[in-house]
C-alpha cells in the first residue's frame, strides 16, 4: 500500500522548539504517524504538556529542556535520547526567528545572533545528531524548518533573511556529504497561523491584505507544515534529499511588508 510509505512506525524523533506553534504540530503529526518523539525546547511546562499529548496518541515521549544557543544543551539533548530510546533516526530543526529591525538599526551583535539561532545551532545538532543515527539505525532523515524569508526581498528583515537563506544552502550542502544513508531537507514557510503572525491575525485590516496578497486565501496552519514535515521524515520521500520544499499558500512576494524609515 503507497500510504504505508508515509507511517513513521517505531522511528525515534527530536524535534525543537516543540513546545508550541510549528514544533508542536510536528510532534504531534510525527507520533501520529507512529514514530516516538523527544521534545525540546527551553520551557519545561510547554514540552511537557507536548509530551503528553504525543503519549495520549499512543506513542513514547520525552521532554528534554533545550537552549539550543548552547553546545552543552545539545549534547545532552542527543545523549538524553539515545539514553531514553537507545535510537536515533529522525532530526526536525526547528527552532529559529529572529524578529524584523531595519538594516542600520541592526547591530553586530544582533545580527550574529540571528545566524547563530536560525542556522549555527541547526549545523551543530545535526553535526552531533548524524554518527548517532549512523550508530544506532544506520541512517535517518533531517528536516529543516526554513521561511520564505530565506529568498524573498523584504525590508526589516536583513538578519533573518540572511539566516534561513544560510539554513537553506545549509541544507543543500550536507545533502550529498550524507547520502544516502542520511536525508537532509528542508521547508520554507509562508504566513503561518502561530504565534509570530498573531499581530496580522488580530488586526483586521492587516488580515485582510494578507489573505489577498495569498494565492490561497489564508494563512497557514501547523498541520499544513507537519503534513510536509512527515512526508520528508518518511519513506515516502526515500528518493528526496538537498531539496527546500516551498509551503506558503502559494505566494511569490510578502503578503504584508515592515515599513522601515526611508534615508
Amino acid at each position: 500500500m503507497i500510504l504505508d510509505r508515509f507511517k513513521l512506525t517505531d522511528r525515534i524523533a527530536i524535534v525543537t522548539g516543540a513546545g508550541k506553534g510549528i514544533g508542536r504540530g510536528i510532534a504531534l503529526a510525527f507520533a501520529e504517524a507512529g514514530a516516538d518523539v523527544v521534545c525540546a525546547a527551553r520551557t519545561s511546562d510547554e514540552i511537557e504538556a507536548t509530551a503528553d499529548a504525543v503519549r495520549e496518541r499512543g506513542r513514547r515521549a520525552l521532554a528534554v529542556p533545550t537552549d539550543v544557543m548552547k553546545s552543552e544543551d545539545l549534547e545532552r539533548l542527543v545523549d538524553a535520547t539515545l539514553e531514553a530510546f537507545g535510537s536515533l533516526d529522525l532530526l526536525v530543526n526547528n527552532v529559529g526567528g529572529t524578529g524584523p529591525r531595519p538594516a542600520l538599526e541592526t547591530s553586530e551583535r544582533y545580527f550574529e545572533s540571528a545566524l547563530r539561532i536560525n542556522v549555527t545551532q541547526a549545523f551543530l545538532l545535526t553535526r552531533l545528531a548524524v554518527p548517532r543515527m549512523l550508530e544506532s539505525a544506520g541512517g535517518g532523515a533531517i528536516v529543516n524548518i526554513s521561511s520564505r524569508s530565506s529568498d524573498m526581498v523584504q525590508t526589516a528583515f536583513v538578519a533573518y533573511g540572511a539566516g534561513k537563506a544560510a539554513l537553506n544552502m545549509m541544507t543543500r550542502n550536507l545533502a550529498p556529504e550524507l547520502a544516502p544513508k542520511v536525508r537532509v531537507n528542508a521547508i520554507s514557510v509562508g504566513g503561518v497561523a502561530t504565534e509570530s503572525l498573531e499581530v496580522v491575525l488580530t488586526n483586521e485590516a492587516l488580515r485582510e491584505q494578507f489573505n489577498a496578497n495569498t494565492p490561497m486565501g489564508r494563512p497557514g496552519t501547523v498541520e499544513d507544515i507537519a503534513a510536509c514535515a512527515v512526508y520528508l521524515a518518511s519513506p515516502a520521500a526515500a528518493w528526496v534529499t538537498g531539496k527546500v520544499f516551498q509551503i506558503d499558500g502559494g505566494a511569490s512576494a510578502p503578503a504584508i511588508s515592515v515599513p522601515v524609515p526611508k534615508l
